[in-house]
């Protein structure tokens, strides 16, 4: 009789084990077809349409004229500041808390003061126009951006190279990176384009609803064709890394090369199945050892940090106004909503710290200027409202979320990212990948924060495309 039942179990082991072995066939089976059917959707370019973002109806013609355009400032603004700053109401931190409850107040007064009693806007004015400005009118807004030109020789090959921004940053993270991509780098030197979002800072907000990374791209696309660039190089992070993608979707022909350190990976069985082998059996799904340290455990490092971290955009996502109302009145209000975001994205370790660790990467004058920007041009509410109008519907439904990248792209993967996308969870959305890059340090404002680094890995990536 036991002998009868060993060789049951065993049989039933069996029977067992050859189920398995279907299932995870089936599995397996299953998601080579899908990642097969979802190559074959990401074979098309996203129309490349029109659109009118201007007050009232569109007229019959557009002003295409560039015009040089001077950041300014005068004293009645910066006392207005002061007043405003002078009647803040802070709240008394808890104990210990540190940034783990948002911006500490013991910390801000000591930033608020330094605001009040050293920053010298004027000064910092005149370090924005240290790069020639420029505006021009586009879809009916006039839209702001930077223009610098590499010294002249005849032996170096010109790259034209934009460099667009995201939330809550602005042209000015880049002011650090623009002399570093500038030289001569054997043979060849970019020539930096650097535009602001329609919305944020000096580019005019749109004033109808729609005005998507979609619409942001097609602006952009059109204005490096006013500048007279047939093609060009790409590069961007947070918002700047959606909205170059949708230019390289759109007119794949008119991008040499787009380069990102914020790639976002889409929803696929591959992305599933990876998360489940994926502690185990890293090399079956193309995992390497740094993906593993980043990535698991997965809900601690990813979905419990996404859902402590993205309250903002919750908030921004569907009511911008409301939250935009305060904000915009309070400078301080202000600066605490922005610079909090600047403490956790940097390294989320920072929010232990009693100064959020601020100062470790930026210095308070490159902070405060980040926020006068959008004080003094009150453009936090017209920049939040880019989210309602990216979440208005289903963004794996969106026609750039079907649409495959296949110009040649390259990839800079920060370890303190907001969120970490291996090489093998990229290669989905973007299908010519010449180099991917797993930096040394850095979080999500690599340019601000990592100059050198971002600007080595780009010029990289630019030699691996032109074959110097």
């Amino acid at each position: 009789m036991q002998r009868l039942q060993l060789l049951k179990d065993t049989f039933f082991g069996l029977e067992v084990f050859q189920q398995q072995v279907l299932i995870g066939t089936a599995v397996v089976v299953g998601g080579v077809l899908a990642y097969v059917m979802l190559r074959r959707k990401q074979v098309k370019t996203i129309p490349f349409g029109n659109g009118w973002w201007g007050a009232g109806e569109k007229p019959l013609s557009e002003d295409g004229k560039i015009y040089p355009f001077t950041v300014q400032t005068s004293d009645k603004e910066i006392e207005d500041l002061h007043e405003r700053i002078e009647k803040t109401r802070y709240s008394d931190p808890l104990e210990d808390s540190n940034f783990q409850y948002g911006f500490n107040s013991t910390y801000l007064k000591k930033v608020v003061s330094y605001w009040r009693n050293e920053f010298d806007w004027k000064k910092q004015v005149a370090e924005i126009n240290k790069y020639p400005h420029f505006k021009t009118k586009i879809e009916g807004l006039d839209v702001h951006f930077i223009h610098v030109r590499p010294p002249q020789s005849g032996r170096q090959k010109v790259l034209p190279l934009m460099l667009v921004h995201g939330w809550p940053g602005s042209f000015y993270e880049f002011y650090r990176i623009v002399p570093l991509l500038t030289q001569n780098h054997d043979g060849f030197v970019f020539e930096i384009i650097i535009p602001s979002i329609p919305g944020y800072g000096f580019s005019e907000a749109p004033h109808k609803k729609g005005f998507d990374s979609l619409a942001a791209a097609r602006v952009f696309l059109k204005l490096m064709d006013r500048l007279g660039f047939s093609q060009f190089y790409l590069q961007g992070g947070d918002w700047g890394s959606l909205i170059t993608t949708n230019m390289s979707q759109m007119k794949p022909d008119c991008v040499r090369g787009l380069h990102l350190n914020m790639p976002l990976s889409p929803r696929s069985f591959k992305v599933l199945l990876s998360l489940i082998i994926g502690p185990y059996l890293p090399f079956l799904v193309g995992f390497s050892r740094e993906d593993v340290r980043l990535l698991f455990p997965f809900f601690e490092k990813n979905v419990y940090e996404i859902l402590t971290e993205t309250g903002y955009m919750h908030i921004q996502a569907t009511k911008p106004d409301s939250v935009g109302c305060g904000v915009n009145d309070s400078p301080v209000g202000l600066a605490a909503y922005i610079l909090e975001k600047f403490s956790t994205w940097t390294d989320k370790k920072y929010k232990d710290l009693p100064d959020g660790g601020l100062e470790r990467k930026y210095s308070l004058d490159d902070l405060l200027t980040n926020i006068m920007i959008y004080w003094t041009t009150g453009s936090i509410t017209s920049s939040m409202r880019f989210y309602k109008e990216n979440f208005k519907n289903n963004p794996d439904k969106r026609i750039d979320a079907k649409t495959g990248v296949f110009v040649p792209t390259g990839l800079a993967a920060f370890p303190h990212e907001f969120v970490h996308c291996p090489k093998s969870w990229a290669q989905i959305k973007y299908r010519n990948i010449y180099s991917y890059t797993l930096m040394p340090r850095g979080g999500h404002f690599a340019a601000f924060e990592e100059p050198q680094l971002l600007a080595s890995d780009i010029i990289q990536f630019v030699k691996k495309v032109e074959k110097l």
